[in-house]
């Protein structure tokens, strides 16, 4: 991962415009209503719902937006039922993408996934064809402007929370964990007091392609885009070299 600047990626992507703020914050209410679905309202019973609130927490979400939430969730018995649903294809010059929605309409998520990849000249394939390319893992991110200790005393205590690795980059420290153990190596480090820029399970390419030609470079950016902009989207992976 040397070399791919993660705070700065995600430094960017929250710094977009209110638009996109709603976006996130969409995407996190939807996250909210399936987790206290699946187990309840209570954070202390509910360790999706604790890693959920983490999510929103590291993208500003105020914490009365969040107890609304949970609240809404918890009492409307009769709300919208969200599905999850994963798809993968192929972008220009031989890209990975990865795509996870929250939907009430599956035929409107896959015409409009489908849509976005025609749009940058990119095809959807069949589940299992790129996901073999990326690493299922829990991704924390360290802003090394606000973590105190040296680096080897912050490694020691991230790897003694159970995480799977440690690496620096030039802005923040990267921590890598077992998708089943995430949540508890969160909150290891969370009663510790590092705080945190980002926490999600998340998928990592295995290896990077780099784009050169501009008209493949246009064409990805154009898939990306429109997915990103769909409402049922959720988190869009790809292995693109940024």
């Amino acid at each position: 991962m040397s070399g791919h600047s993660k705070f700065a990626n995600i430094k960017h992507k929250k710094e977009k415009n209110d638009a996109a703020k709603g976006k996130i914050f969409t995407i996190i209410g939807r996250e909210i209503a399936v987790a206290v679905k699946e187990g309840g309202p209570d954070p202390a019973n509910n360790s999706r719902l604790r890693d959920v609130i983490a999510k929103a927490k590291s993208n500003n979400m105020p914490n009365d937006t969040i107890e609304r939430g949970i609240k809404k969730a918890a009492g409307d018995a009769g709300s919208v039922n969200y599905e999850t649903v994963t798809y993968e294809g192929y972008g220009p010059g031989g890209t990975a993408i990865i795509v996870r929605a929250l939907t009430d309409n599956k035929n409107r998520t896959a015409a409009n996934v489908r849509n976005a990849f025609s749009k940058g000249h990119g095809s959807i394939g069949t589940q299992g064809c790129v996901s073999y390319m990326f690493d299922e893992k829990g991704q924390i991110i360290l802003d090394r402007e606000v973590v105190t200790g040296e680096p080897d005393d912050v490694m020691m205590a991230v790897l003694d929370a159970g995480a799977e690795d440690f690496q620096e980059e030039e802005d923040s420290f990267v921590v890598l964990t077992d998708p089943g153990e995430f949540s508890k190596v969160r909150e290891e480090l969370e009663k510790q007091g590092y705080e945190m820029a980002d926490a999600q399970v998340t998928m990592l390419p295995q290896n990077y392609v780099s784009l050169s030609d501009e008209t493949d470079i246009a064409n990805f950016e154009r898939i990306i885009s429109f997915l990103e902009d769909d409402d049922d989207v959720q988190e869009v992976f790809h292995n693109r070299e940024e």
